[in-house]
C-alpha cells in the first residue's frame, strides 16, 4: 500500500511517528532542562564535594609531590622537611595557610593553629629544615601528623564519608572507629529516623479519623472542614513554628492553662520546648495535612454500602472496619506515611527553633557544617548518606507495596 504521494505506507507511518516523538521531546525539553539544572547538577555537585577537597594539595605542592613519590609509612627525610618549609612560606605569602591548616584540622583536631603560627616565621627557616621546624613547634615531629598530611595530600578521598559514619584512618591508612567521645553522626542518623518514624505514626493516628470524618460528612460540611485542614498551608512555616514556641514554653499558654486548672502546680511546669517533645509536637502539627490529604483521596470513593453489607452479614463494627474498610485505605496510608516520613527526615527549621540540643536532627548538623564550621565536604557526605538512606527506604517500600499503589489524589 502507498500514500497519495506514492510513498510506502509503512515508511510514511514511521516518519510520522518520528516527527511526533520529536515534537513531544521539544515540548518537554524546557522541563527537562529545568530539572537537570536545578536538581541533577546540584546533586552531582554535592556528591563530588563529598569526596573532593584540594585545600592541602593545591597549596602545598612540594609536600604533596613528596608524599606521591614515597610509599605510606616512610618517615620524613630532609627533602620532606625542606618541601614542607618552602610550602609553608609560599602559603603564608599567598594567605592560604589557613585553608591548609583547616583541611588538616578536619582529620586531626588542633592543627590549624600549628600551621598558621609556624607559617608566620617560615620565611626565616634555614637548613637543616627539620631542626628549624621542630624548634618552632615540637608537634612537627609527630608521626601521626605526617600520616594525616599524607592522607589529605590526595584531593580525592573517602575520608569524609568515613567521618560521617564515625570512622577514620590510622597512621597506616587502616580504617578504624572514631574515639567514643567523637562518635556522634551514626547515633544522630538513628535518632533522626526514629523521630521521623514516631512523627509519621503520630500523624497517622491523628490524621486517619480526621480523613474518615471528611470522607463521610456531607459535601458542604466536608468542604468547610477541608478549608481548616488546608489553612496551615496559607500561613508561613516560620510563623507556625514560633507560635508553638509561645504555646509550649514554660511560661506559655499550655503550662499556664494547666496551672490555672489545677492539673499541675506552679513548681511543676512541664518542659515542652527545646527538647524532643517540642520537635515532635511542632512537626506533627506541620506535617499532619500531608497525611490527611492522601487518606482523604482514598477514603472518599469507598462506597459506604460495603461496610453496611458486612454488618448485615453478621460482622461486628470492628470486624467490618478491619476486614473491609481498612484494606481499601492502605494505598492512602502508604502514600501519606511515605510523604510525611521523607519530609520529617529532612526538616530543618522546626527542629532548629524548638528542638534544642536533644531535639536536633541530622539536617541541623548538616547546616552547622555548611554555615559555621565551613566543612562543606563533611556536610555533603552527610547529605549524600541521608539521600541514600531515603532512596533505600523508598526502594524497600516499592518492593513491599509498590509505587503504583500510591494514591496521592
Amino acid at each position: 500500500m502507498t500514500t497519495s504521494d506514492g510513498r510506502p505506507l509503512k515508511s510514511a507511518l514511521a516518519t510520522a511517528q518520528r516527527r511526533a516523538k520529536r515534537r513531544a521531546f521539544l515540548l518537554v525539553l524546557p522541563l527537562l532542562a529545568f530539572i537537570v539544572i536545578t536538581f541533577i547538577l546540584p546533586i552531582g555537585q554535592l556528591m563530588h564535594q563529598a569526596i573532593y577537597n584540594d585545600g592541602f594539595s593545591a597549596n602545598m605542592p612540594r609536600t604533596t609531590a613528596w608524599f606521591a613519590e614515597t610509599p605510606p609509612g616512610t618517615p620524613p627525610d630532609e627533602a620532606a622537611w625542606e618541601a614542607l618549609a618552602h610550602d609553608l612560606r609560599d602559603a603564608a605569602a599567598a594567605r592560604t595557610v589557613g585553608v591548609v591548616g583547616t583541611r588538616v584540622n578536619y582529620e586531626m583536631s588542633g592543627t590549624r593553629s600549628l600551621f598558621t603560627s609556624t607559617a608566620r616565621g617560615a620565611a626565616r627557616f634555614e637548613p637543616p629544615y627539620r631542626e628549624a621546624l621542630i624548634a618552632s613547634d615540637p608537634k612537627w615531629d609527630d608521626p601521626v601528623l605526617w600520616g594525616t598530611m599524607r592522607q589529605v595530600s590526595d584531593a580525592y578521598s573517602a575520608n569524609f564519608f568515613l567521618a560521617a559514619l564515625d570512622m577514620t584512618r590510622d597512621v597506616n591508612g587502616k580504617i578504624v572507629p572514631m574515639p567514643e567521645d567523637r562518635q556522634i553522626y551514626v547515633s544522630l542518623f538513628v535518632k533522626t529516623f526514629l523521630l521521623a518514624g514516631l512523627i509519621t505514626f503520630t500523624c497517622f493516628l491523628l490524621g486517619f479519623p480526621i480523613a474518615h470524618l471528611l470522607a463521610t460528612l456531607p459535601m458542604k460540611w466536608s468542604n468547610l472542614l477541608m478549608i481548616l485542614v488546608l489553612l496551615p498551608f496559607w500561613t508561613s512555616l516560620l510563623v507556625r513554628t514560633t507560635s508553638w514556641m509561645v504555646l509550649l514554653q514554660t511560661q506559655g499558654v499550655v503550662n499556664n492553662s494547666l496551672v490555672a486548672l489545677g492539673i499541675i502546680g506552679e513548681d511543676g511546669r512541664i518542659q515542652m520546648i527545646y527538647n524532643q517533645m517540642g520537635t515532635i509536637i511542632a512537626m506533627t502539627h506541620i506535617l499532619l495535612p500531608f497525611m490527611i490529604l492522601p487518606l482523604y483521596s482514598v477514603m472518599r470513593p469507598i462506597p459506604p454500602s460495603y461496610v453496611r453489607a458486612a454488618r448485615s452479614l453478621g460482622a461486628t463494627s470492628w470486624t467490618a472496619f478491619r476486614r473491609v474498610y481498612l484494606p481499601q485505605t492502605l494505598p492512602g496510608v502508604g502514600a501519606g506515611s511515605l510523604l510525611v516520613f521523607i519530609l520529617a527526615v529532612g526538616y530543618y527549621i522546626t527542629p532548629a527553633l524548638v528542638g534544642g540540643a536533644s531535639g536536633q536532627l541530622i539536617s541541623n548538623l548538616i547546616a552547622f557544617h555548611m554555615q559555621n564550621s565551613l566543612n562543606w565536604s563533611l556536610a555533603s557526605a552527610l547529605a549524600a548518606l541521608l539521600l541514600a538512606a531515603v532512596l533505600v527506604l523508598y526502594w524497600i517500600y516499592d518492593r513491599l507495596v509498590g509505587i503504583d499503589n500510591l494514591k496521592l489524589g
